[in-house]
């Protein structure tokens, strides 16, 4: 179970240690980077179903809804990524991711214990800490469009719980973020670039970090609670910085590390505590 949780959380970390790699430099446009990324992990994610059931996705598992906040995670996880380093992306995502699935909670009736609040205010203010103006602040938009990934992602998430077969209902739903892929690139044709070297990164972040990674993580999900599960996905930041720093030669600045601290354990903080019934 560790082995699976921990190579899980490696690939989603990767996608943004690739995505970053590809884009910074470069070497894609943003647009094409994720068609390639959707097409190769729908690819992965349809091998895996074919492997498991002898047959293709059914169709009738896939929802509009999904579909929806799952092109929009990836779209704008990619136009972010033109803005902003890897690790301070990791950290406006997971904390988008999180804090959006709190207020779904809230929107849904549940209710929680004074701590809980207290948690959500620290996470709250490291978000803004990190956003004032500075010499180290990152990207306005950038994080406004990271944000808007991760908050799509937290949606996703909510409508993806209690899925009866994930791996063909993530294949479904991948296939048909295809034609809207498509839609994008069409739009963006005039920007339209690519490298063999941002392709394979591409391909890379959609069949492994995308495709491998959500087989591995429904195979861990076996074995984790839903706090469990929700908890160790905000070590990700954390991975996504070390492979900044080694990949990318990107700075740990101070406001960063302070940020991540008040974020990631505000968050931890409030997904300790039960709702109030």
């Amino acid at each position: 179970m560790v082995l699976l949780t921990a190579a899980a959380i490696l690939c989603f970390a990767a996608n943004s240690i690739f995505c970053r790699l590809a884009l910074a430099t470069d070497l894609i446009d943003p647009a094409s980077f994720t068609t390639v990324r959707i097409l190769s992990a729908a690819v992965m994610l349809t091998a895996g179903v074919l492997l498991k059931y002898r047959r293709f996705p059914h169709w009738q598992r896939a929802r509009p809804g999904s579909i929806a906040a799952v092109f929009v995670y990836l779209v704008f996880f990619s136009f972010a990524y033109t803005r902003m380093g890897a690790a301070t992306g990791a950290l406006v995502l997971i904390a988008a991711v999180q804090l959006s699935m709190f207020c779904i909670a809230l929107l849904h009736g549940e209710r929680f214990a004074p701590r809980s609040w207290l948690g959500f205010a620290v996470a709250a203010a490291g978000v803004l800490y990190l956003l004032l103006p500075g010499a180290t602040a990152p990207d306005p938009l950038g994080a406004g469009l990271m944000a808007v990934s991760g908050a799509a992602w937290g949606i996703f998430t909510i409508l993806a719980r209690g899925a009866d077969h994930p791996e063909e209902t993530n294949a479904a739903n991948m296939l048909g973020c295809l034609l809207p892929a498509l839609l994008l690139n069409l739009y963006w044709l005039g920007d339209f670039h690519g490298t063999a070297a941002g392709l394979g990164l591409a391909v890379a972040s959609g069949a492994v970090a995308t495709g491998v990674g959500y087989i591995l993580w429904y195979l861990a999900l076996r074995y984790l609670s839903a706090v469990q599960a929700a908890t160790v996905q905000l070590s990700m930041p954390a991975v996504v910085a070390l492979g900044g720093v080694m990949f990318l030669a990107e700075p740990l600045s101070a406001r960063l590390l302070i940020a991540s601290a008040a974020m990631l354990g505000g968050i931890a903080v409030v997904l300790a505590q039960r709702p109030v019934k």
